[in-house]
């Protein structure tokens, strides 16, 4: 005891007075230091640093300035959704240490100065000497000196719900609390120092941008630089071909206006927001938009094994008897668990037991218990039989059980254990174990007096596991098919850890490490050898942080789940994390997504519908710049070629509310693709130099069609509105095929994208015959044949489509 004392400077009469001041300005206080929080203010204002909504101002500001209130207002009401949810996205994730500071016991009990004596637990500091009983929550990390029947509950920390027996020199962490027995411990980190401390440092840290913001950023940076230098192009090619200055600055703005992808947030909420509510469905509960899309990125899922892969229900699945009579009394009296409506309250495994034993009722006397131990690996009770004598229940682990017994019973005949049948014996356990089962053994002996757990007699063995869920093995079928490693990270025994993961197919070529192992591991030796691990046993919670960031640093998106204080950090640092619903508080907070269902195939079917998203604002995207290039090419080329322009401001208007209206909202409300769960994660831009070619050329066929019906026109003396009426109402045209171009190959019907189509056609037609909409949109009528001359150059944009997709692919 003291020696543990003296290595804090300290000894078992406590910290004098003169010691304590002296540390505290040494260590401070024993308190979570929480950094300033950024005011709700300046939160929301820095959303509004950023590219693309910089932009959207800019457009609304030119929409005003050229009298389209109604652009601008919309424009207005996209930017303010998105400052909002992100300002409530960033306000949450301040709750993270609010949940850990929940956690903080209040006072402590001292010894100082040899007198016992209760502080503020923000006064404790090194080399305080704690004492516990049961029911204490522990105040600080600390080192037990002595204890008696110890136990406690570091499920806050582990997320694992069984207690934790200790023993002297046994390491006890902040925040645990006491379940039994009782100790003195000597108190060696405080603050921020101990686990939960530096768990607060990490989840106080900002959060990384997702995949789809980064790709989105460089995406409104490109297209901001494009729109900027072809609009001061334009202005200067037409201010110099004589047109005013004031009509040169309009088409200018206007063409600003349509260029810029102001469509692209009001899509990305509603597509983003339709996916969250899909997986709300499926008991997955999303917290952040972005992360919605991050998923179908994913290229490892790093899962726990107990309960999310597994059952968490402890089932005994094999048994051994030389007499089940006697080894049902043994499971059912020398067990501390309780059933309560099938629920077992107390120790897992010896709740199992008693459900594959019924639960039988014997009504022994129990005169005393031999608690289990790390040490001992065993329990042994003591009844009272009729008479004088004494039975002794004990059962444990099968090696410490087999060399403490001396006879077997078999069906009540009493035998020497022979080394035959010692054999045969450990022979039983050792096939129970290469199945990853976890094996108990039970015996007994009756005594007059002086019990001891020696010459017992052997009854049998149960084998239990924590059985895989049954739709696990598929969804991990699923996750390869999909390109996705999943990777097992467990506390359990490696050759535990091992069996389960071939069993359900992630155990197949590659390797196992230990976390021990990996702690010998330098950084440069686990980077190189990390892509092969695909299971990692004995870990503990704190080196998942180590897992994650490698995983990164190899290119990796990946998600992690956890359910306990001590996986908030790696919850933060990866690219989704994934909280249980069961879990910690300090989990959920630091998570980005909560699966209430603790389900693996959940995870799998939020990577389908991530998947789905991102395809959907690639169609987006594709439909809106390959318009925007058709747009920028048509005026570039009428511009080069001496001609006038062929759409005025209101119809580049106008042409920019049918890129950002109904047929482009509806495109991120398609189906998912046939292949979507058979093809690798996506993980470069969401425009690849074979889509740019793709858009580019669809631009090209654009401009070229629009730049032709418009010459054509001019030069058989059309006139100049009739000209401009019929390269708008072709360009309109050019636009709801290409639409329709980016529809999802899926299973799933979707009507609304049809609908869209047809709304903005007739809307088009009503502009091209009303004379109220003529006079504002300076449109003229045109005839049947003309119609029939647009509809069939604009379906050039279908065949356009199909020889690209040949040749590009």
């Amino acid at each position: 005891m003291s020696d543990i004392a003296n290595q804090y400077d300290s000894s078992k009469e406590g910290l004098t007075a003169s010691e304590v001041q002296i540390r505290h300005e040494k260590y401070g206080l024993n308190k979570i230091e929480e950094a300033k929080p950024t005011s709700a203010i300046v939160l929301f204002l820095s959303q509004f640093v950023d590219i693309l909504i910089t932009l959207l101002i800019i457009a609304a500001i030119a929409s005003f300035a050229i009298g389209d209130v109604i652009d601008g207002c919309v424009i207005l009401i996209a930017v303010l959704l998105n400052t909002i949810i992100g300002f409530i996205q960033e306000y949450r994730s301040q709750k993270a240490v609010e949940s850990l500071k929940s956690f903080m016991s209040k006072t402590a009990v001292v010894r100082r100065d040899s007198k016992i004596q209760e502080i503020n637990a923000e006064d404790l500091t090194v080399g305080d000497v704690i004492i516990l009983s049961e029911g204490d929550k522990i105040p600080a990390d600390a080192v037990i000196m002595e204890q008696k029947d110890m136990s406690c509950d570091e499920s806050h920390l582990t997320g694992e719900a069984e207690a934790i027996l200790k023993s002297s020199e046994d390491k006890i962490f902040m925040d645990s609390n006491v379940l039994s027995g009782h100790c003195e411990a000597v108190v060696t980190s405080i603050g921020m120092n101990t686990q939960i401390g530096k768990i607060a440092e990490v989840v106080q840290q900002e959060d990384e941008d997702t995949p789809l913001k980064q790709r989105v950023g460089r995406l409104g940076k490109i297209l901001s630089v494009i729109s900027i230098i072809v609009c001061i192009a334009i202005f200067i090619l037409e201010f110099l071909s004589g047109e005013t200055l004031v009509e040169t600055f309009m088409t200018a703005v206007s063409l600003a206006v349509a260029a810029i992808p102001e469509g692209l947030p009001a899509v990305l909420t509603l597509t983003l927001a339709l996916g969250m509510n899909e997986m709300a469905k499926s008991d997955a509960v999303v917290k952040r938009l972005l992360s919605v899309e991050t998923l179908g990125s994913c290229t490892v899922i790093c899962s726990d094994k107990t309960g999310t892969l597994t059952q968490n229900r402890m089932t005994v699945v094999e048994s051994f008897f030389t007499n089940e009579d006697k080894t049902s009394l043994i499971a059912c009296e020398c067990n501390n668990a309780t059933l309560s409506n099938d629920e077992i309250i107390g120790n897992q495994t010896d709740g199992a037991i008693l459900k594959f034993f019924e639960n039988r009722k014997y009504g022994l006397e129990r005169l005393d218990e031999i608690p289990l131990n790390s040490n001992r690996k065993r329990m042994t009770t003591i009844h009272r039989l009729d008479g004088e004598k004494n039975i002794i229940l004990t059962k444990g682990a099968p090696e410490i059980i087999i060399d403490e017994c001396k006879y077997i019973d078999d069906d009540g005949s009493i035998k020497n254990i022979t080394p035959q049948i010692k054999e045969m014996l450990l022979g039983k356990v050792g096939d129970m174990t290469k199945n990853a089962l976890r094996t108990i053994a039970f015996a007994y002996k009756i005594e007059d007096e002086n019990p001891t757990e020696e010459n017992l007699i052997f009854t049998g063995l149960v084998g239990l596991i924590d059985p895989p869920k049954k739709d696990a093995k598929k969804a991990i079928e699923d996750c390869k098919n999909a390109g996705i490693k999943v990777v097992m990270i467990t506390g359990d025994h490696e050759k535990t850890a091992c069996a389960i993961a071939r069993n359900l197919g992630i155990l197949t070529d590659g390797e196992t490490i230990t976390g021990e192992k990996l702690d010998s591991l330098s950084d440069e030796e686990y980077l190189k050898m990390a892509e092969r691990i695909q299971v990692y046993a004995r870990v503990k919670p704190e080196q998942k942080m180590r897992i994650v960031e490698t995983l990164k640093d190899l290119g990796n998106i990946v998600a992690m789940t956890g359910d306990g204080v001590n996986d908030a950090p790696a919850l933060k640092k990866a690219s989704i994390g994934v909280a249980m619903g069961d879990g910690t508080d300090v989990a959920k907070e630091s998570s980005d997504m909560i699966l209430q269902n603790n389900d693996f195939a959940t995870i799998v079917k939020a990577i389908r519908q991530g998947r789905k998203i991102y395809d959907n604002i690639k169609r987006f995207v594709k439909f809106q710049v390959s318009t925007n290039v058709g747009a920028i090419l048509t005026i570039v080329g009428t511009s080069l070629l001496s001609m006038p322009l062929p759409f005025n401001p209101v119809q580049l208007l106008w042409l920019n509310i049918v890129m950002d209206g109904p047929p482009a909202q509806t495109l991120g409300m398609e189906g998912e693709e046939e292949n979507v769960m058979s093809r690798p994660p996506e993980t470069g831009d969401i425009l690849t130099r074979a889509t740019l070619l793709q858009i580019l050329l669809t631009g090209i066929v654009m401009a070229i069609g629009t730049i032709a019906v418009f010459a054509y026109e001019l030069n058989t003396g059309a006139g100049k509105p009739k000209a401009m009426t019929m390269a708008f109402t072709l360009f309109v045209l050019y636009q709801l095929f290409n639409a329709y171009n980016r529809k999802a190959k899926s299973k799933e019907s979707s009507k609304y994208l049809y609908i869209a189509i047809l709304l903005s056609f007739i809307l088009q037609v009503m502009i091209v015959y009303i004379p109220q909409l003529q006079i504002i949109f300076r449109t003229a009528p045109i005839g049947l044949v003309d119609w029939a001359a647009i509809i069939v150059i604009a379906t050039t944009i279908l065949l356009t489509e199909k020889i690209i997709n040949k040749v590009i692919k």
